[in-house]
């Protein structure tokens, strides 16, 4: 009698917690979903493919940097309405970048021939007609004279002309500053899903170069649109979405020209090849010397007098008075940052390299305070970290962002580089589309 009774309340429980579980999950299938990146996509197990309407495209992306060249080969899952998955990305780079070739332009043919068989390997011979290669060039050629610059992108030309992947008129060219900081957006709003629907929120883009620094942000006050420069305002396709971007890359404002222009010097080789420079942001009894830009400078700390950290904050309001556009609404989005923000805040031991993490406003301005403070009484680890943290600071609040700021700092996102190539071959892809 006693099993029977003690069977009956077990079948009971057992009753009770199905039910449970099926309100529970009744409840959640009412629930509006919460925002999440989309899921990667479901493959059959016994075949290995995707799933049904999906096929693969490559598409190869060259980074023509001021220190290197890069190659991202992507491969993709394309659907009919949907963004692309990115399925695989390989990564090579050699040194030194194009512009380094500028006088012998033929000298770049080797390394690009080099980067291109690594692209033969990833990519089956079958699509390698329909694969699509492209070379973006940056800063470094940016500043090259202009024939000289299109002398380096013929010889380009010729390269990609004579391999055996799609290369057309526009797949080789210079990226100027502003579409640089789009198709950083556009990266980063890919891989944290804000890309995958009309309704996905984005997050903005912060960059911070040595010749240039970026902000890209989706604009949701109407009033700002109105307000903003013109020529920061850019919409654009894609993956069937229109979007609207406050975009605007100011040349340079990167650290390193800015660093120079604080140190007093100015953005050009001076006569005789090399100059002396005097500033507050440095050691009182600090004397050595920087290279930038194939010039060597002598740099030295002026005598004691006012106190670095407030001395440093009033050259450098200075150089950035009047420069910089300040946009309210940036304050209350979420941003990603990059490059230099990322190594500063590595420097100051708040995120770990290979991880990242988040930083606020203010920690970039309490830590110049903190270095710039000590610089009196003891030999810096690195000679500019005053310099570039009060630079930083100051940037970011001309910028519009609060103290209490917080910034998401990543080098990738989902194992996968935050850099602009993504976006610009997405850019492309959807240029060929249209064609």
């Amino acid at each position: 009698m006693k099993k029977a009774k003690l069977a009956g309340l077990l079948l009971f429980i057992t009753f009770l917690l199905l039910y449970l579980m099926l309100v529970k999950h009744r409840y959640n299938a009412l629930k509006p979903d919460a925002y999440k990146p989309p899921p990667h996509r479901k493959y059959d197990k016994s075949t290995g493919r995707p799933a049904a309407g999906l096929t693969h495209q490559y598409a190869i992306m060259f980074d023509a940097g001021s220190t290197g060249t890069r190659i991202h080969v992507f491969k993709f899952w394309m659907g009919n309405k949907e963004a692309p998955e990115l399925a695989h990305e390989t990564f090579r780079s050699i040194k030194p970048g194009l512009s380094a070739y500028a006088d012998e332009p033929e000298k770049c043919t080797s390394g690009l021939m080099e980067l291109l068989e690594a692209a033969k390997s990833s990519i089956p011979a079958s699509v390698w007609s329909i694969t699509p290669v492209v070379l973006k060039a940056t800063a470094g050629l940016r500043l090259l004279p202009g024939e000289k610059a299109t002398h380096l992108l013929d010889r380009v030309r010729r390269v990609f002309t004579e391999s055996p992947f799609l290369s057309r008129g526009d797949s080789v060219s210079i990226m100027d500053g502003t579409d640089e900081g789009i198709s950083a957006w556009i990266t980063v709003n890919f891989l944290t899903g804000g890309l995958h629907g009309a309704r996905s929120p984005t997050v903005g883009m912060l960059d911070l170069g040595g010749g240039s620094t970026q902000i890209t942000f989706s604009l949701q006050d109407k009033k700002s649109i109105q307000t903003s420069p013109i020529d920061y305002i850019r919409s654009f396709q894609m993956f069937s979405n229109t979007h609207t971007v406050y975009a605007h890359s100011y040349l340079g404002l990167g650290l390193m020209s800015a660093r120079l222009a604080v140190l007093g010097g100015v953005d050009a080789s001076p006569l005789g090849g090399s100059t002396e420079l005097v500033s507050p942001c440095l050691a009182p009894e600090y004397s050595g010397s920087w290279t930038h830009a194939d010039v060597m400078y002598r740099v030295k700390g002026q005598k004691a007098g006012e106190p670095l950290y407030e001395a440093c904050v009033t050259k450098v309001e200075k150089v950035l008075y009047r420069k910089v556009v300040k946009v309210s609404e940036a304050a209350d989005m979420d941003f990603y940052a990059f490059s230099y923000y990322y190594d500063r805040a590595v420097d100051l031991g708040v995120i770990e390299d290979n991880k990242g993490g988040t930083v606020q406003v203010s920690d970039y301005s309490a830590a110049a305070k903190r270095v710039c403070s000590s610089l009196s009484v003891s030999r810096p680890q690195s000679p500019f970290l005053c310099l570039d943290l009060v630079y930083i600071s100051v940037l970011l609040q001309e910028l519009g962002f609060p103290p209490q700021k917080q910034l998401k700092l990543a080098r990738t996102i989902n194992q996968v580089e935050t850099s602009w190539a993504l976006g610009a071959m997405f850019h492309y892809m959807e240029s060929l589309r249209r064609h």
